[in-house]
């Protein structure tokens, strides 16, 4: 099984949900130069975390529903981060404060496990994709999503999967017709 899925699951058995919040469509969650401790888990909606340099914009990620999302650098580091993280849709969390996520994954060795799982998988995706966007052509980088995320096209807008893509919109548009 998902060791997010079972995160979850445990989460919200033992009723360790801090709170809620609702965000509408293009509001931030997060802005650069903010401390954000917290995860959230979707439950309604989109998010995208992402990047500004140069006037550009770096999407780097996205969440939906039943997906976990944080600022993780500054969620493990307490400092600023330069992620923004943004609605793309209205979107309503749950939200779990680091203090007592601690607690929580510290309270057994199987939950050690699965957030070490968690870990271990995200660092696998991210050197995945750093792979694909130095090496891929962008009909390779297109495909592999398709294929390892395909509810992503039905969740996020063109334009965003395309900054994710590293490619303009308009060459996602021809590669999507193909």
């Amino acid at each position: 099984m998902n060791p997010i899925s079972v995160l979850i699951d445990k989460l919200t058995e033992e009723n360790l949900w801090d709170d809620e919040r609702s965000l509408e469509r293009n509001e931030y969650l997060k802005v650069k130069g903010s401390i954000d401790t917290n995860i959230y888990l979707v439950t309604s909606g989109s998010l995208r975390i992402f990047l500004v340099e140069e006037l550009e914009e770096h999407t780097i990620r996205f969440g939906y529903k039943n997906n976990l999302i944080a600022s993780l650098d500054s969620f493990l580091n307490e400092k600023p981060s330069d992620f923004y993280i943004q609605a793309l849709k209205k979107t309503t969390l749950k939200i779990i404060r680091k203090k007592n996520y601690v607690s929580f994954i510290e309270a057994s060795s199987e939950n050690k496990k699965i957030w070490l799982n968690i870990l271990e998988s995200f660092v696998l995706q991210q050197m995945e994709r750093e792979r694909d966007i130095l090496t891929s052509s962008p009909v390779e980088r297109y495909r592999r999503v398709l294929k390892r995320s395909p509810q992503l096209f039905q969740e996020i807008p063109n334009k965003y999967i395309a900054s994710y893509l590293r490619m303009t919109p308009e060459t996602l548009s021809r590669i999507k017709k193909y």
